[in-house]
């Protein structure tokens, strides 16, 4: 499922939209207002690389209506090859674009993730963004939170409770942010029941918007260099998978790159 209005770049075997984050808050908008929902997926390097070889990946790429290049090496990878993604298309950036655009609109959304309250005086990291964005964004309205506890997934229970949550409360958006693929399979779950929303997995642009993880500085963003300053922050987390299996693939994709032959939906 895509949008066919815009054409794809193909990267190592996966399509990305060439559209702005402009464009992509439009084509919410306008597919809200006929009724339609639909699903964001925001691929990194590291998303690109699991592609390769992981068919879940593979499956959430296909069921995605617009795929969008959140990551600068996929970026210099179109250059390279001839067929030039627009810009950088983050989920941390969309999070608040998407949220002011469906404020022109009175529209709802749902903040699903983040990080869960220290004790009964704290609000959870979903709460704590919502309330930001709705003070950033005129117009925008809430239909809910959730800030699901760690390992709730392994709770079958719990699961279906916070998918309920979201069902329930009907919104017009769904910002999930779980890391992936939690995130991705829970989008998969809900999308059955709420085919006139739209859905995007988010990462830790919960953990931003809501104030629990500092972003890179714009210079960094722009230069490619924001997973220097997300490894700096959190080096358990991400080293291993940063420099030991993204870095040398992000380095073989721009290799790769002018070799092989464009090809575009």
């Amino acid at each position: 499922m895509s949008v066919e209005a815009f054409d794809r770049v193909e990267l190592d075997g996966t399509g990305i939209d060439r559209i702005t984050e402009a464009e992509v808050v439009a084509v919410v908008r306008d597919a809200l207002a006929h009724g339609r929902g639909g699903r964001i997926f925001t691929p990194n390097v590291d998303i690109l690389r699991r592609a390769q070889r992981d068919d879940e990946c593979r499956r959430h790429l296909d069921d995605a209506d617009l795929i969008v290049a959140d990551g600068m090496p996929l970026v210099w990878a179109s250059k390279l090859r001839g067929a030039p993604l627009p810009e950088r298309v983050a989920g941390s950036s969309l999070i608040w674009s998407l949220s002011a655009g469906l404020g022109r609109d009175q529209r709802s959304i749902f903040v699903l993730g983040g990080t869960p309250a220290a004790d009964d005086a704290t609000a959870d990291g979903a709460t704590r963004a919502a309330d930001r964005l709705l003070a950033a964004c005129p117009g925008l309205r809430l239909a809910g939170t959730s800030c699901p506890p760690y390992g709730f997934d392994n709770d079958p229970q719990t699961y279906a409770d916070h998918c309920a949550k979201v069902v329930d409360a009907r919104p017009d958006l769904v910002f999930v942010g779980l890391g992936y693929p939690k995130q991705e399979r829970l989008i998969s779950r809900l999308r059955p029941d709420l085919p006139g929303t739209w859905f995007i997995g988010c990462g830790a642009a919960v953990n931003f918007v809501a104030g629990d993880i500092e972003r890179a500085p714009r210079w960094m963003q722009r230069t490619g260099l924001e997973w220097a300053h997300r490894l700096g922050t959190e080096p358990r987390r991400l080293a291993g998978r940063y420099l030991k299996h993204d870095a040398p693939y992000a380095l073989r994709l721009l290799a790769q790159a002018p070799v092989q032959r464009t090809r575009v939906r």
